[in-house]
């Protein structure tokens, strides 16, 4: 027998409702709850009926949230990268900085990127996407404009320092407000259509950077000063537009009919999960995170695929440079090595999505960046180092998109998963700080050292912990199929089960 939508029955269903904001049960009261915790606004529709309305769904939440958030990574990763391209443009020799001061400036960014990165997701859920996401974008556009102003080591040190901290909720923000959207097996190829803006960025910026560089003495500025000042510029109108672009989580989208906001919390449920509900914040979620071994797991793999992320970022034009181009060639000669990684990462998130095979496309792809540096070590062949640039980044960019989608599909609750990606991100991002001091210029022009590095953090950390968290989870997922794991829910009612988690005995993990 059908019961009908009441507000006593959404406070049992566990389903956060406001009067006077979203969710209102008046709204629903024609609705029967047909599986017994929440209402069904299909009832009564055939399966193919369910199937077309669930596809439109779909589309409309990508046509809204997508494309936005991946120029807001765009210009991310963009402003933190620039460097590199003002490097080789006079940036070190106007400001007359040593070689230590250079790699000091790259370090500074990443220690107060990662020391603020675990707080965002917590920042993020308390504050709103739509309030949060846009405010950090026009306080480091502002920023960014001012790396275009100074004039001595100190002013950039300072600089990088507040980008770190302004750029440190946007990249485990939309990967947390993403997971709280999609179901599972629809995250990954639309977490790497976001971090595909990365690569985007590294082409796109080449291109960019030698077109602004030629502004070089406009109103007194060195070329690398407008490279900043105008990139902060398009930056800090991003984020304006943004107030009005980032919508907030699925209960009080403003996007979406009461109907679409149900659907949307309904298909999350369906798929295990409940991230899409209010939840109150509760250190309990925070231990739960740090007591998780998947987590620790997690950042071995992300550190294994960001520190050569950013070494990579940071110093190809330098490394092109080097094989004897000019600086404007080498900024071009950067564009299509992204162009490559960034096609590669949106195959790799299609495939990962369809099989449910993560670790085996981290394990795949971590192959490709270890021969591409390899070719870079053991080449002296301007030709073959520049192919060992194209299959360097085919091997790192897929893998972060994955790896992040691997952490958050593993990861059940509200809050602990914000907890466990913050952790996983910023740890990965605090090996920049490795990144940007392996390349020194006395070991140019082969660079031999810092490529070392790379390709160890890429067979140990990268290929190493892919197959370690591989074969644990097959070894989990094993041992609750045969209701080894059962005893966890003796004695406990329904909804201690569902506060459980991703610890719940029919929780498979996602390999």
């Amino acid at each position: 027998m059908a019961r009908h939508f009441t507000s006593k029955a959404a406070e049992d269903a566990g389903v956060s409702y406001d009067a006077e904001k979203t969710l209102e049960p008046a709204k629903f009261e024609h609705v029967p709850i047909v599986d017994g915790s929440l209402p069904d606004p299909d009832a009564g529709l055939s399966e193919q009926e369910r199937a077309q309305i669930d596809r439109k769904l779909l589309w409309k939440l990508d046509v809204k949230l997508i494309p936005w958030l991946c120029l807001l990574y765009l210009a991310s990763f963009l402003d933190r990268t620039n460097i590199g391209n003002a490097k080789i443009t006079g940036l070190t020799k106007d400001l007359h900085l040593t070689d230590g001061q250079y790699n000091a400036c790259l370090s500074i960014f990443f220690v107060s990127y990662s020391l603020f990165e675990p707080l965002t997701n917590v920042l993020l859920k308390r504050l709103r996407p739509r309030i949060f996401i846009p405010s950090i974008i026009v306080v480091w556009g502002i920023v960014m404009v001012t790396m275009g102003l100074v004039h001595d080591f100190s002013g950039l040190m300072a600089a990088r320092f507040f980008l770190g901290v302004a750029e440190a909720g946007l990249f485990p923000g939309v990967n947390y407000y993403l997971s709280c959207w999609y179901k599972r097996s629809e995250f990954g190829i639309r977490a790497a259509f976001f971090f595909s803006s990365a690569a985007i960025a590294g082409s796109f910026g080449g291109l960019l950077a030698a077109a602004i560089s030629k502004m070089e003495g406009v109103g007194g500025k060195h070329g690398w000063a407008w490279i900043f000042i105008l990139e902060g510029l398009a930056t800090f109108l991003i984020g304006l537009v943004s107030f009005f672009m980032v919508y907030d989580f699925p209960d009080e989208a403003r996007f979406l009919s009461e109907e679409d906001r149900l659907r949307v919390i309904r298909r999350l449920k369906q798929d295990q999960q409940s991230s899409a509900e209010h939840e109150s914040f509760k250190m309990a979620y925070f231990w739960a995170a740090l007591k998780d071994w998947k987590t620790y797991l997690s950042m071995v793999i992300y550190m294994g695929a960001d520190c050569p992320l950013y070494a990579f970022s940071l110093f190809i034009p330098t490394i092109i440079n080097e094989l004897g181009y000019t600086s404007t060639r080498a900024q071009l000669l950067s564009v299509p090595p992204y162009a490559a990684a960034a096609v590669l990462t949106i195959i790799v998130g299609f495939i990962a999505d369809r099989t449910r095979q993560r670790g085996l496309c981290n394990i795949a792809v971590s192959f490709l960046g270890i021969a591409g540096f390899g070719m870079l070590i053991g080449s002296s062949t301007a030709g073959v180092q520049y192919a060992g640039t194209f299959l360097g980044a085919m091997g790192i960019y897929p893998c972060i998109a994955n790896t992040i989608a691997w952490a958050s599909n593993n990861t059940e609750g509200v809050y602990k998963r914000g907890v466990v990606l913050g952790f996983v991100i910023g740890w990965g991002n605090l090996n920049g700080v490795v990144s940007s001091n392996i390349y020194q210029s006395r070991d140019k022009p082969k660079y031999r050292p810092g490529h070392g590095v790379v390709l160890g953090y890429m067979i140990v950390f990268l290929l190493g912990g892919s197959i370690v968290q591989e074969i644990l989870l097959r070894r989990e997922n094993k041992l609750r199929r045969s209701g080894k794991r059962d005893s966890w829910i003796e004695g406990k009612t329904e909804r201690e089960i569902e506060m459980l988690g991703d610890r719940r005995p029919d929780f498979l993990y996602t390999l």
